[in-house]
């Protein structure tokens, strides 16, 4: 994995391509080098190798680079930071048959896990729990002593977004976490569904007025409760409703070198905002042609 992050202007391309040098070769010649380094590149994809420099990072070393910012305030506004982890093609598919895991990749796994390491609670749309099957996140090992020091427990919770709460309470997620799933809902949420959830030991958050779910009161709500570290996974509506209440502090994006065409949908959808909001890219990696890039508002 290639750090190309830059701390000043104009340093991304000598960054994105260290020890490259003109030597004053002609079209023609860098034509036939792509051709062997395509070729070759390819070669060693298929034998399972890695490319020269291509190193891979351990989670110790990615923990540091995705850490949530330090000095947030204990309470009230600014409390809670909201970051979200999505995956994108090359021409904007999040998905791919309806799930993220075939435009995904080992590496893009592996920061997925230090994401929700770091985090205190998970945050998915009810058709993403459904689509991508989600379990209970585990306990690892690797973070367990940075958790204990961090004052976390041993996994981060899930909250699972959802107005209806048309969802499968005896699946795994709801009956056996470490910590206990959070459903947070509308007022006006279905009281038998309500019942169903808290009776699978499920904690209901109450997030908006009738089957509404606000997005700033949901972290909000969250934050109250000492779920600070907030991360979201989407799917798309959710984090377009993130995105549109204007509380999404950080975005984490895979950028896949995969082409899906079709019709598949974007990392954020819903209503677009009246002005585009700037981000700024925080930290760029590089492993096997996919770039993992950090922006923050």
């Amino acid at each position: 994995m290639t750090d190309l992050t830059t701390s000043t202007p104009g340093d991304e391309v000598r960054a994105a391509a260290p020890g490259r040098a003109d030597h004053g070769s002609g079209p023609g010649d860098r034509a036939g080098h792509e051709n062997r380094t395509g070729h070759e590149d390819r070669d060693r994809r298929a034998a399972g190798e890695r490319s020269p420099g291509n190193r891979e990072w351990s989670l110790d070393e990615l923990a540091e680079a995705y850490a949530y910012p330090t000095g947030l305030p204990s309470e009230g506004p600014g409390s809670a930071w909201l970051r979200a982890n999505m995956v994108s093609t090359l021409d904007g598919a999040a998905q791919h048959d309806g799930r993220s895991q075939p435009i995904s990749c080992a590496a893009d796994m592996r920061i997925f896990g230090t994401l929700r390491a770091l985090a205190d609670v998970v945050i998915a749309g009810a058709e993403t729990v459904r689509q991508e099957g989600y379990r209970p996140a585990r306990a690892r090992e690797a973070f367990a002593a940075r958790r204990a020091a961090a004052g976390q427990g041993p996994a981060p919770a899930v909250a699972v977004v959802s107005g209806s709460l048309d969802l499968d309470f005896s699946l795994p997620l709801f009956t056996e976490p470490l910590v206990p799933t959070l459903v947070v809902t509308g007022s006006g949420a279905p009281a038998d569904r309500i019942a169903a959830a808290r009776e699978a030991g499920a904690e209901v958050v109450i997030a908006g007025e009738g089957a509404r779910v606000d997005p700033a009161r949901a972290v909000r709500e969250l934050a109250d409760r000492g779920l600070r570290r907030q991360l979201t996974e989407g799917g798309p509506r959710l984090l377009g409703q993130f995105v549109a209440a204007g509380v999404l502090d950080e975005l984490c994006l895979t950028l896949s070198p995969m082409l899906t065409a079709g019709d598949a949908q974007r990392i954020a959808g819903g209503p677009g905002v009246a002005v585009p909001e700037r981000f700024t890219l925080a930290s760029l990696l590089e492993e096997d042609g996919f770039l993992f890039g950090r922006y923050r508002r």
